[in-house]
């Protein structure tokens, strides 16, 4: 299960069935799960803890220290959740202590070549991150998240549950659940309505959420109004509600 090239720390902690391949270097504090697999050339440094049935590619860098200034050192650490697809290139920061110390990939998220997720970045779970995808630090994804190739995310930026960002997108403000975005600043571009129906939502959830956005984004209204607009149909469609509480405690403001 581990090449003999391989070079691991007597301090990591290895499940079984985890593979590990030639040339890669797991560091001290790393705990990685049963049935994780590891290609060559990764290095993964620690504390990092890795869950199981995970799939890493070749020449990946996981866990080490975050590309913040203001880092001197402090202990910090990567949570990686399990059944996760990390393919090439990718580099995954631990935290600092003015974000929490923590970065946190959820699990089951389909990460692709050249992704950069920087410290205290908290990802969700069933999440698509697409090439080149690049999140500053702080950056709060929600679950079901689609990034589009070389979408980059602005530091502290928050992306709700099931929204999507078109190829190359720019985003500097939040993105609501459900929403569709694109451009450089990015817009909103519809609902995600492909991807909800793909993930089984009905057509009156559906209808309900376009006339939330339509509050939001086609109706002039100021925010403000817009989550008083929402506010009888939040009671009783729970999409709704969390559509409407993302945008109230919204602290950057949302892509308009």
């Amino acid at each position: 299960m581990i090449h003999p090239t391989a070079e691991i720390d007597p301090d990591a902690r290895i499940a079984d069935g985890v593979h590990v391949g030639a040339w890669s270097i797991i560091g001290a504090g790393v705990e990685i799960g049963e049935d994780t697999r590891i290609g060559s050339h990764v290095v993964i440094s620690g504390p990092t803890r890795i869950g199981k049935n995970n799939r890493i590619f070749q020449f990946n860098s996981i866990g080490d220290i975050p590309q913040d200034k203001k880092y001197s050192g402090e202990v910090s650490r990567l949570e990686i959740g399990d059944g996760n697809l990390i393919r090439e290139f990718c580099t995954f920061n631990r935290g600092t202590d003015g974000g929490g110390g923590v970065t946190r990939i959820g699990s089951d998220n389909w990460i692709m070549a050249y992704v950069h997720v920087a410290h205290d970045c908290q990802v969700g779970s069933g999440t698509t991150m697409a090439n080149g995808t690049t999140l500053a630090g702080h950056v709060v994804a929600g679950d079901h998240v689609t990034f589009g190739a070389f979408t980059v995310v602005h530091q502290f930026c928050a992306i709700g549950d099931h929204s999507f960002s078109a190829m190359g997108s720019v985003i500097f403000k939040d993105v609501p659940p459900f929403v569709t975005v694109a451009g450089n600043s990015a817009r909103p571009h519809g609902l995600n309505t492909e991807g909800l129906k793909r993930r089984g939502f009905d057509a009156e959830t559906l209808r309900e959420l376009r006339r939330a956005y339509k509050a939001i984004y086609k109706q002039g209204l100021t925010v403000e109004q817009a989550i008083a607009a929402m506010k009888e149909t939040a009671a009783t469609v729970p999409e709704v509600a969390l559509l409407r509480n993302f945008v109230a405690a919204s602290s950057r403001g949302i892509v308009r």
